[in-house]
């Protein structure tokens, strides 16, 4: 009879650790996938405002920057003031995601249409986590 109570008690202790632990995986997943959406919401309202100095808080260290087929490699500050010269030939209208995914390696990416008054271009961002928050790693803008 002791054995059994045991055994009972046993089973209610695992029981009640593995929903714990399988709350807490949820939550972890639910902060990672909030965390993303945050930042590629905040890229997008600083590209939509043509705000190079936001912008540069969600970029990486060094960042590929390609610019009508023109690519480059940059620091977060160099590529602040080639994004605020952009920003200011191609003064923007609207910017809006098209569509977002993720790749089996973890990276984030989102591509979305750029307007402004004399055409548009598409906008292909990728982002990677970087201790633990996402980064924009690569920022391609291409004249459709």
């Amino acid at each position: 009879m002791q054995l059994q109570i045991k055994r009972t008690m046993y089973k209610k202790r695992t029981g009640n650790y593995l929903i714990l632990f399988l709350v807490a995986v949820t939550m972890a997943f639910q902060q990672s996938a909030w965390g993303q959406s945050e930042v590629i919401n905040n890229v997008r309202s600083a590209i939509k405002a043509g705000n190079s100095k936001e912008l540069s808080k969600y970029l990486g260290d060094m960042i590929s920057l390609e610019i009508d087929g023109v690519q480059s490699n940059y620091s977060k500050t160099q590529a602040e003031y080639v994004l605020k010269d952009f920003f200011k030939k191609y003064r923007p209208n609207d910017f809006q995601y098209v569509h977002q995914g993720a790749s089996e390696g973890g990276l984030k990416y989102a591509i979305g249409r750029y307007s402004y008054d004399g055409g548009s271009f598409r906008v292909v961002l990728r982002s990677k986590n970087i201790n633990g928050s996402y980064k924009v790693s690569s920022l391609d803008f291409t004249k459709e």
